[in-house]
């Protein structure tokens, strides 16, 4: 079951892995866009790579403990779903290419939907819950798209690809920062408090 209530000291704390997963989108991105040539193993190694660092900073994520002591559920699942979709990558590298697309659009479109839960549950608690939804949705309009048109060229695919790990990275960095904004204000208020 997933926490009803998330706390927001847990959030802001957790703001540099949200970052850390922000620009591990972005690295994973702009390798993509800068190999436009890029074979499909390569293509296979480098979003298995890409996947495995975002489930485990989203598992490290999921599993700090917040003030009430439980950990977050939709980090953890999200998590699980990266680590999952990295692990058949790699355990599986000679994947056709059409079945490489069929594993980055589930996992694009799971990741998405548990962003969107996520977005839900914390809209009392931070501010910018709108730049989870907006994750959210981008990540399962792409998986869409890849399950949509899976016969369109490699070239095409290897971009758009690209495209959305630095859109996601994007989003992801701005939401980091927000959270770090209001890490900083808590602390100061708990030590303008404490000083009293």
């Amino acid at each position: 079951m997933l926490d009803r209530e998330p706390t927001p000291d847990r959030m802001t704390r957790g703001w540099w892995i949200v970052a850390l997963q922000g620009v591990a989108a972005i690295v994973f991105g702009v390798l993509a866009l800068m190999w436009p040539g890029i074979t499909l193993l390569s293509l296979v190694i480098l979003f298995a790579a890409y996947a495995l660092v975002d489930g485990v900073l989203a598992l490290v994520s999921g599993f700090r403990r917040g003030a009430a002591g439980k950990p977050d559920w939709w980090r953890i699942a999200r998590g699980v779903v990266g680590i999952a979709a990295g692990v058949v990558a790699f355990v599986m590298p000679g994947i056709t290419a059409y079945a490489l697309l069929i594993l980055i659009a589930a996992w694009a479109i799971v990741s998405g939907a548990i962003e969107l839960v996520a977005a839900y549950q914390l809209r009392n608690v931070i501010r910018g819950e709108w730049l989870l939804v907006l994750d959210g949705v981008v990540a399962i309009i792409f998986g869409v798209v890849l399950i949509a048109f899976p016969s369109a060229g490699a070239l095409a695919v290897v971009w758009l690809i690209g495209a959305f790990a630095i859109a996601s990275g994007v989003i992801l960095l701005a939401l980091a920062l927000r959270l770090r904004g209001r890490a900083r204000r808590a602390g100061s208020s708990a030590a303008w408090q404490t000083s009293r």
